[in-house]
């Protein structure tokens, strides 16, 4: 497995990084870390597909992000070698998944011997910054539908296709949270899909049988 986040580092310092991280296997449905927890390690995803999921003021748990091998979550619990924070979300298995956790104080004690690694932190951070402006952007400037026609086809690609049928195992809730839409008026919208035979609605999941006008909705 290969993580983009790791690239800038030589072979000896990725090897360090990985060989002092654990692997951590989850069944599915098995909760990785709570929000609330004590921040003390950063973990890559190796296999699965992991859900991030927060409560609202309201008391509701949202889903606001879908993690895939490659991802990384934790990043906040290396600023310090002491877990000194709390995590902000829950994270949780959607199928069988595995992770390689590297803590806090192994981190800092890496960068000890290695001071190239202690640059990781500013790149996961960075990048965490600019995929949430970018979130918030379009929330505020795109509308519903194609914010929903975009995340259909992301996930498509997270999902893979199979004769030509791309299988996305989510709910229409769990979808509506990932576009930042009601669950009504995301139905609504996939209603319409469906009936011009865009995409095909099951019971927790959602089959894309045309990607190509779906792309071209999404102004991709």
């Amino acid at each position: 497995m290969d993580w983009l986040l790791l690239a800038p580092l030589t072979d000896e310092e990725r090897n360090q990084v990985l060989s002092n991280a654990r692997p951590r296997h989850f069944a599915k449905g098995e909760v990785i870390l709570h929000e609330g927890d004590p921040a003390d390690s950063l973990h890559l995803v190796s296999e699965g597909r992991l859900a991030v999921r927060s409560l609202t003021l309201d008391g509701d748990a949202v889903m606001l992000n879908l993690l895939v091998p490659g991802d990384y979550f934790g990043e906040l619990a290396l600023l310090h070698a002491e877990p000194t924070s709390h995590r902000t979300a829950t994270v949780l298995a959607l199928e069988p998944a595995e992770t390689l956790s590297l803590s806090a104080s192994t981190f800092h004690q890496l960068c000890n011997t290695y001071p190239r690694v202690e640059h990781l932190l500013t790149t996961l951070l960075a990048r965490r910054v600019e995929d949430l402006s970018k979130r918030l952007l379009e929330t505020l400037y795109v509308g519903l539908d194609r914010r929903l026609y975009r995340r259909l086809v992301e996930l498509c690609a997270i999902y893979g296709t199979e004769d030509g049928v791309a299988t996305i195992q989510l709910t229409q809730e769990q979808l509506a949270d990932l576009v930042g839409g009601s669950r009504p008026s995301v139905n609504q919208v996939l209603q319409k899909l469906a009936s011009q035979n865009v995409l095909n609605l099951g019971r927790g999941r959602i089959e894309v049988a045309d990607l190509a006008a779906l792309k071209k909705r999404a102004g991709v």
